[in-house]
């Protein structure tokens, strides 16, 4: 008998369930909002395209990452405010708090190390070029999260207060 080629999947399958899986990273955030913060030694590393619509923050900084850029969710971080379609957290880079505000959409990675938990997501198309509005609010925080070019992560024992 022979075997027919499958029809071109016009439900688009692969991108409800690139979706569905975003909404673990929501999820996961909004617990890391509650009250208490993140349960036991659970963290975060957060890896999306700084290129993509929607992607907020210092153009500083995300001139430092023009493609990709990892953030760590840990110990410090603050505001953080996960919403139904993006994320905004502050963070410190070199020393000054930063406001970061990324579309659910435009993360790849999201990795928490305590329990070996990953998911990768296809790379959004990258935004038409316009100007990154600059969001930034006063905070305080310790953890310097950076990543090296091609997308690895930097361990960040160095700038743990011990």
């Amino acid at each position: 008998m022979a075997q027919d080629t499958p029809d071109q999947d016009l439900m688009h399958y692969d991108a409800m369930a690139q979706d569905a899986l975003r909404g673990v990273v929501k999820t996961a955030l909004k617990r890391a909002a509650a009250p208490g913060g993140l349960p036991g030694a659970h963290h975060f590393y957060v890896t999306f395209k700084t290129d993509a619509a929607g992607v907020s923050g210092p153009p500083d900084l995300l001139g430092k990452y023009p493609d990709e850029m990892t953030i760590v969710l840990q110990h410090q971080y603050w505001d953080l405010a996960p919403g139904e379609t993006f994320f905004s957290v502050t963070l410190q880079f070199g020393g000054q708090p930063k406001r970061l505000s990324v579309p659910y959409a435009a993360v790849t990675r999201f990795y928490d190390p305590s329990v070996q938990f990953l998911l990768q997501f296809e790379a959004p198309p990258a935004a038409a070029a316009e100007p990154k509005p600059v969001v930034a609010e006063p905070a305080a925080a310790e953890v310097e999260p950076e990543a090296e070019p091609e997308g690895k992560i930097v361990s960040l024992d160095q700038f743990r207060k011990k």
